[in-house]
């Protein structure tokens, strides 16, 4: 016989067992892949953002995978060409690094959800014009908007008689000259990780060639075979290279570099505004300062960051809902700093910070163009031969009135 008692039983057994499945059903994981950072404090906001977006969000999962920068990219191609890999992932803006798995098909267009969650009006402008750069629409949202300047420790600007910063490029020459004197090498970078010493050819483009000829050289639009100011940029590098740099520098990476300078075996470095962050983790902020490597131009060095949600998935809203959370006013509000100087959020307030992020504001105060690096500027083909054409001329294998000529016949014969 069956009684009420049973049969109210059995439906709330029933409706246990529909609550759990429906439970699984709904739950989501995310995947999200991004760097494993050198500065510990993104690491951390990372995973506090993480976990406050899932207590907001129950059933939500979010995994992050950190990689070094050339597993990361590696992985990358690996997931453009199968059906599986990240939900979002990071890369750098621009036709060279973002551009790469753009065009391979792994970014999906994010339109909708600039004009769902409105997100023009709350991202810094300059940051967000990248994700309008690619063809059929707007692909990533910005995580980061970075400047790069030179760093100097004091003691050793003072140790040379070094009393006013360099506001031209040729005075950076006269004081790396001076510190040479001195028994100081001027610059530290690390030839391992082609992008570092990248850096300084990209500045020195700017310094020689000038706004309009360097982009048209990085656009590939004039010839650098027969362009002065490229060949004179590559006899800048070879210069810098044989008297002004901390050798040997082709055998170590960014980070033993980076060990050299708090170390004081060099008196500058080229980098970007998360160093900032990196000095405080080091109790060392007081023994630095900064300024914008002089090129004579009015614009700054920089590039944006982007996270992009992945076409292979099929959690493209909930993968908008997590970026809307990490472009939020309070989100960023709270992480200022962890990133970099600056949030690319507009409406973030900037109260007690330190001195060197304080320079940082006014340095982005102060420029309105930006330049980006060399391999956010290039296709990813003719990133790879600038890279190694920088790294023969450093080295002395590429004598420098030759290399505009390697350049041109590499970007001429690409296909």
């Amino acid at each position: 016989m069956v009684t009420h008692n049973s049969i109210t039983r059995a439906l709330a057994a029933l409706s246990l067992a529909w609550g759990l499945f429906a439970g699984h059903a709904n739950a989501e994981e995310l995947k999200v892949w991004t760097l494993t950072f050198d500065n510990d404090s993104a690491n951390m906001a990372w995973d506090k953002i993480v976990n406050d977006f899932e207590t907001a969000n129950p059933g939500v999962t979010i995994t992050r995978e950190g990689r070094s920068v050339d597993e990361h990219k590696a992985a990358l191609r690996v997931a453009a060409q199968s059906s599986q890999g990240p939900d979002i992932f990071f890369m750098w803006a621009g036709l060279g690094l973002g551009g790469e798995f753009v065009n391979a098909g792994l970014s999906q267009p994010l339109d909708k959800y600039y004009d769902q969650y409105g997100w023009d009006k709350r991202l810094v402008g300059t940051a967000g014009s990248f994700s309008k750069i690619y063809e059929g629409g707007r692909h990533g949202v910005p995580y980061t908007f970075h400047g790069e300047g030179i760093y100097y420790n004091k003691a050793l600007f003072e140790k040379a008689g070094i009393t006013q910063l360099p506001t031209t490029y040729d005075e950076l020459k006269s004081d790396a000259a001076k510190l040479k004197e001195a028994g100081i090498p001027a610059m530290t970078f690390g030839g391992t990780v082609n992008w570092h010493l990248m850096r300084l050819m990209d500045v020195i483009l700017e310094a020689k060639c000038g706004s309009e000829q360097h982009d048209a050289l990085m656009a590939m639009k004039v010839d650098w075979s027969t362009e002065a100011c490229a060949t004179a940029s590559f006899q800048e590098l070879t210069d810098w290279s044989q008297n002004y740099i901390l050798s040997p520098f082709m055998g170590i990476d960014n980070s033993q570099s980076f060990n050299l300078f708090l170390a004081g075996r060099a008196a500058m470095m080229l980098e970007g505004d998360w160093l900032v962050s990196q000095l405080r983790n080091e109790n060392r902020l007081a023994d630095f300062d900064l300024f914008p490597f002089p090129t004579g131009t009015d614009r700054l060095y920089g590039f944006a960051e982007y996270l992009y949600v992945s076409s292979k998935s099929g959690k493209a809203d909930a993968a908008a809902k997590f970026l809307d959370y990490m472009l939020s006013d309070k989100v960023q509000q709270d992480n200022l700093g962890a990133f970099g100087s600056i949030s690319i959020n507009a409406n973030v307030k900037y109260d007690k910070i330190d001195p060197l992020d304080q320079e940082w504001m006014d340095i982005f105060a102060k420029f309105e163009k930006i330049y980006m690096n060399g391999d956010q500027a290039f296709p990813l083909n003719v990133t790879t031969e600038y890279f190694r054409v920088i790294n023969e001329v450093a080295s002395g294998n590429i004598k420098p009135e030759d290399a505009g000529k390697a350049m041109q016949t590499f970007i001429a014969n690409r296909g």
